[in-house]
């Protein structure tokens, strides 16, 4: 389907010389950029110079949140407006690795591991809460072991339920929403829900096995690439589920993965509740969707007009995973909304 877009009310080199040379001379190389040999007229400080803007770096760091060792993404400069990146499943900050540096040139990028999840610790479940309740209450005190006062939210897949858990506890602190399919609206669950529901209503351990069994290689592939168009599949590294699969693969983050489809039953409990925060508190919201969701279908992203409004409506070409098939269009779809609602405030 062509992209679509909608928001109501909105407003509408350098050239070689030429000069001849007396004689040729044997030309003399050395490593340059990318382990490709340069000439010796090449200078490949300036060169990375050009290439490279330091201020977009990522850096990848650790910090310690009350015992847990916790990896973190971060870009940008560090007095700028904040972004809160709650990552989804199966994936971690990973998944935010294209999009941070694309922003991190006016805006501070920060993107946690859950626990049990990418390259955060994975403690005991009888020292951490591996549910909806007790992600919220990490990436609480994660803001608050950062000074992350006041940020926009980013929510994807689960980092949509964390987030808005988050955003219900503290409404002041959230300047803005990127919604990018997150799912709030049960009558507009996808196809991909039947089995789910099935498991709900008549919870067996045959039932959960089948649901263990999808936390595999293979499992994880058919969450990136299983339903989207076939032109699309070449544009998603399979780095996504290469790299995701050894760091679930041990029998914990499994049971925590399964635990946590378990959890999305009574997480349907809290949908009213995220609606109701959308209503009383209209916060200005972007939605960039990829209806090829089994999942969040056209129709989940269109329900949130229903308490949204005046939230502009992006619907693209893709499914689930945009940020690996139209990250230049949703760079430029956030880069916009951000520029006008979430920017550095001038000094006083």
């Amino acid at each position: 389907m062509p992209g679509l877009s909608w928001c109501p009310g909105s407003r509408g080199p350098h050239r070689r010389g030429s000069r001849p040379r007396a004689r040729r001379r044997p030309l003399r190389f050395r490593q340059g950029l990318g382990g490709y040999p340069a000439s010796s007229r090449v200078r490949p400080a300036q060169e990375a110079r050009t290439i490279v803007n330091p201020a977009r770096r990522t850096a990848h760091r650790y910090t310690d949140i009350d015992g847990i060792r916790v990896f973190y993404r971060e870009a940008g400069p560090p007095d700028a407006p904040v972004v809160l990146l709650p990552h989804g499943y199966p994936s971690s900050s990973f998944q935010f690795r294209a999009l941070m540096p694309a922003l991190a040139d006016r805006w501070r990028l920060v993107a946690p591991d859950f626990p049990g999840f990418g390259y955060s610790d994975t403690p005991d479940p009888a020292d951490f809460s591996y549910t909806f309740d007790g992600y919220a209450d990490f990436l609480e005190r994660f803001t608050d072991a950062l000074t992350l006062r006041r940020y926009a939210l980013y929510l994807h897949d689960y980092g949509s339920q964390i987030g808005l858990r988050l955003a219900m506890r503290a409404p002041e602190r959230v300047a803005a929403l990127v919604i990018q399919n997150g799912d709030i609206y049960e009558d507009e669950l996808g196809p991909k829900y039947k089995p789910l529901k099935e498991y709900w209503d008549h919870p067996t351990p045959d039932g959960r096995a089948r649901l263990l069994e999808a936390v595999t290689e293979e499992g994880l592939r058919d969450e990136f690439v299983g339903e989207i168009d076939e032109r699309l599949v070449d544009r998603i590294s399979p780095d996504l589920w290469k790299l995701s699969w050894p760091l679930l693969a041990s029998p914990r983050r499994r049971e925590i993965m399964v635990g946590l489809m378990e959890g999305l039953r009574e997480n349907l409990d809290w949908f009213p509740k995220y609606q109701r925060y959308l209503r009383e508190h209209r916060p200005e919201t972007l939605i960039a969707w990829g209806p090829q969701d089994g999942y969040m279908p056209e129709g989940a992203a269109r329900a949130y007009l229903r308490d949204l409004p005046d939230a502009e409506l992006h619907l693209l070409d893709g499914g689930h995973w945009l940020l690996e098939t139209h990250l230049e269009e949703v760079v430029a779809l956030v880069r916009d909304f951000l520029g006008r609602v979430h920017v550095q405030q001038p000094a006083q």
